[in-house]
């Protein structure tokens, strides 16, 4: 079969990143304007409420990278597997148990100040890599899909989470949530010196800072930068990291090369563990101080899934795609009691972003397919043409011979006859 061969002259030059992203933001916004004015709204309008729910107020600048910190953690905990050839679709799991063990450490455990917020995301960050470094050793050991074994260990989590808070001793009275985390644990910026007298006093006289402590606005977002640059520093700068990326594009030639694959899988899977344990821990001790029974997943691990597909599975992209998911969810929060329009147009707004994100990936593939068809079309109608030829060929010959041998018998009877 004949093969289709682009020339070097005619081959399209491929979209960066960096635009495909713009442009499917901007079709992302697009869909949801069309959805949005076929139940009857204006999307201009709705849009106008979004933006302004973002930007209007410092609080509401405040809130928004409240809203960000966990999506960029978690999608550097689904990019960082990414990178190194492993899906880990249980980022959710992890950061239920990351915020469970932080929230039990800062409520039980009694330390000083500082020590006790490190010891409480420590004890999070820790329990979730020991969770996603399950999931790594059942794949390195007995080979099960990392898809299907967090899959599994996310219900796991949400189940054991609801078990352990539910239980005497931890459970707090008329809730079925854990005590508030001691304000020992706490990482939330002023928070105890904001209420008080000098506090209130300087608050006062600085209305724009008074209305950011409003928030509960916390250490998180600069912990979830400096983790954002470690994972670029590890990934890209270190041994470890070359060996986990030489795993991510051909595992057979890492091994090849001196590589233990099976090792570096479970210390990916427990690295990315302990990235979306993180941001459970710093949700629970910079937000919700509690770790509360949950009738179904959160969805912050699901959504780094999309954060780490925008984010093009790298670190800084994770963090400005957690930046604009962040921004989205806390300004469309603010439609429905604006317009009374669904607050689910900015899940149509975000899945729209991804859909198109994911598409000029497959256009290549599509297009690679295409030609290949056309080409062994192509090969099979020429090679058919070619034996039709040598059969008219072959056929043409046998006549000629058979005519030959005609005229050559009636030339000797007519010489018997003479």
């Amino acid at each position: 079969a004949m093969r289709m061969v682009t020339s070097p002259g005619k081959e399209r030059r491929r979209a960066s990143p960096l635009v495909v992203t713009l442009l499917s933001v901007a079709m992302g916004f697009v869909v949801g304007g069309l959805f949005l004015a076929a139940a009857g709204y204006d999307p201009f309008r709705a849009f106008s409420v979004i933006f302004r729910g973002i930007f209007s107020r410092p609080s509401y600048m405040a809130y928004t990278v409240i809203y960000a910190t966990p999506l960029i953690l978690t999608g550097l905990s689904v990019a960082f597997a990414f990178r190194t050839g492993l899906f880990n679709i249980g980022a959710e799991g992890q950061f239920i148990l990351g915020a469970l063990a932080a929230a039990l450490t800062g409520a039980f455990v009694e330390l000083p100040p500082l020590v006790h917020a490190v010891a409480a995301a420590g004890a999070g960050m820790i329990a979730a890599a020991l969770w996603g470094a399950l999931a790594g050793f059942l794949k390195a050991r007995w080979g099960v899909n990392e898809v299907i074994g967090t899959i599994m260990l996310n219900w796991i989590a949400l189940y054991g989470n609801n078990f352990v808070v539910t239980r005497p001793g931890i459970t707090r009275a008329a809730a079925t949530a854990t005590e508030f985390v001691r304000d020992s644990a706490r990482i939330e910026i002023l928070g105890v010196w904001e209420t008080s007298e000098a506090g209130l006093a300087w608050r006062a006289v600085n209305p724009l800072w008074s209305d950011v402590l409003r928030t509960p606005f916390n250490a998180g977002i600069f912990l979830a930068l400096g983790l954002a640059f470690l994972c670029w520093w590890i990934l890209n700068r270190t041994t470890l990291g070359y060996e986990l990326r030489a795993v991510g594009f051909n595992s057979s030639c890492a091994e090849y090369g001196g590589i233990d694959v099976k090792r570096n899988v479970v210390r990916s899977m427990a690295i990315s563990g302990a990235l979306a344990g993180a941001a459970g821990a710093f949700h629970v001790l910079g937000w919700t101080r509690q770790a509360a029974e949950l009738a179904a997943m959160e969805g912050f691990g699901f959504d780094g899934i999309a954060v780490a597909l925008i984010g093009n599975n790298t670190p800084l992209g994770c963090v400005l795609s957690g930046f604009l998911f962040g921004a989205l969810k806390y300004g469309g929060s603010k439609l429905q009691f604006a317009l009374r329009a669904p607050t689910e147009v900015v899940n149509i707004v975000m899945g729209a972003i991804v859909f198109f994100v994911a598409m000029p990936r497959c256009v290549p593939l599509l297009t690679e397919r295409w030609r290949r068809r056309k080409g062994d079309e192509g090969g099979s109608a020429s090679g058919g043409q070619e034996t039709k030829r040598k059969r008219d060929t072959e056929e043409a010959l046998a006549e000629a011979t058979t005519e030959a041998e005609t005229a050559s018998a009636g030339e000797k009877g007519r010489g018997h006859v003479s």
